[in-house]
């Protein structure tokens, strides 16, 4: 699992690629903290390459979403294969998320 975290135009943006599992999520957690500091920032979780997320992948997902609400700044998806979205249907997530 490999993430990568980039400021575009005032927007943060966190790309994810690989599996987003159990076993992967204590590691990206700490490589999202940076999104910890989002005031006067959007942020976009970009999961073009994703290829799986597990429930604990979720959470980290709800964590970022509820931090960013509470400083006034939005969350959108971006690019989710088939598989996630149907997880992200199934889990009421694709109604809490801005979905591009």
């Amino acid at each position: 699992m490999n993430t990568t975290f980039k400021e575009e135009n005032g927007t943060y943006v966190m790309y994810f690629e690989g599996r987003l599992d159990t076993a992967a999520a204590p590691v990206v957690e700490k490589e999202m903290k940076v999104l910890a500091d989002c005031t006067g920032h959007d942020i976009i979780l970009d999961c073009t390459q994703l290829e799986y997320i597990s429930s604990s992948g979720l959470r980290l997902f709800l964590s970022t979403l509820k931090n960013a609400q509470s400083k006034g700044s939005k969350v959108s998806v971006k690019g989710m294969n088939d598989d996630i979205r149907n997880v992200f249907a199934m889990t009421g997530f694709i109604n809490l998320f801005n979905i591009l």
